[in-house]
């Protein structure tokens, strides 16, 4: 693998490097997504799930955008870093634990999730708070289905999501850009919602490394940092869980980071979003678009928020 030299800046001043194109970025893309798509048998299978009525009109972003253009900052704060440098990252074999406030705490394997789970392929619109967007092809089940298992406690209110902590596999970690492991939560209503999906693969393949393999979390209607990758264990709790980008900067990244044209950065407009795919180059160009509330999806999940500030509970 390639030599891990990225910068090392505050968080909050993290902005996009043009991506580049050689030779050693693709190979390293490529093992990635070798690697992710690795099953007990050693060949890349296609996931087996169904259409779901979960779609979005929009044209998919192209593949090659969307496994190349990432915020995984394990593996580096550049968006090609993911591809780059977790070629060394095995998830495979991979269990998750949950526990906390429920009946019954399990650990689970995620292959046995994918072989008994009910998968759909969904399409969804995904926001960035850097107002980029794409729209994407995932393969999962609903979070609800797996967190149903153990049975929550009736006083519990949150779920605490945490990444795992690989330094010999994740190089990006050596550095303080945030505090590791990366966390994440939602409200118990949120985690429980249809729409939200825990997602094993992307295109009808498992996911690239780069991605969150083998197992992350997809809400729609949230900024894309709540989407949490390569989950390790979930936590049932009464209090409001700490996330990652809320302790490096809770002015500029709050809790509930649902999409809001009218709650922009405080370092830029949320107003619109560049939609990846649709040309001109990664850096700065594609099309641009206004920004939906809840990214499009407020029919389905405003009424999660009934009442609320959505200016002052960012």
């Amino acid at each position: 693998m390639p030599a891990f030299k990225p910068p090392v800046p505050a968080c909050s001043e993290i902005t996009p490097k043009q991506l580049y194109v050689n030779r050693r970025h693709f190979i390293a893309g490529a093992g990635a997504i070798g690697l992710a798509g690795l099953g007990a048998s050693g060949a890349l299978a296609a996931l087996n799930a169904k259409k779901s009525g979960y779609t979005v009109a929009d044209t998919i972003t192209p593949r090659e955008d969307a496994t190349t253009y990432n915020n995984y900052y394990e593996f580096g704060v550049n968006k090609g870093d993911p591809a780059q440098y977790s070629g060394d990252f095995k998830p495979l074999p991979w269990k998750i634990r949950i526990d906390g406030m429920v009946t019954k705490p399990i650990e689970v394997d995620v292959e046995e999730l994918i072989a008994t789970m009910p998968l759909e392929e969904r399409v969804y619109r995904f926001r960035c708070v850097e107002a980029w967007s794409m729209v994407l092809p995932w393969t999962g089940f609903m979070l609800s289905d797996l967190l149903k298992k153990v049975e929550p406690l009736g006083s519990a209110k949150y779920v605490a999501f945490r990444t795992a902590l690989r330094p010999d596999e994740m190089p990006g970690v050596s550095y303080p850009v945030l505090e590791w492991p990366y966390r994440e939560g939602l409200r118990l209503d949120e985690a429980m919602h249809p729409l939200t999906l825990m997602a094993v693969g992307i295109y009808g393949e498992k996911l690239p490394n780069q991605n969150g393999a083998p197992i992350r979390l997809v809400v729609p209607w949230k900024y894309g940092f709540k989407s949490v990758k390569s989950i390790e264990s979930i936590t049932f709790t009464d209090k409001q869980p700490e996330t990652s980008w809320n302790m490096a900067a809770s002015s500029e990244y709050g809790f509930y980071s649902n999409v809001n044209p009218e709650r922009d950065h405080p370092r830029w407009s949320q107003a619109s979003e560049r939609v990846l795919g649709t040309g001109g180059g990664f850096f700065g160009g594609g099309a641009r678009r206004d920004t939906e509330k809840f990214n499009g999806y407020g029919e389905q999940v405003a009424s999660l928020y009934a009442g609320m500030d959505l200016i002052a509970d960012y």
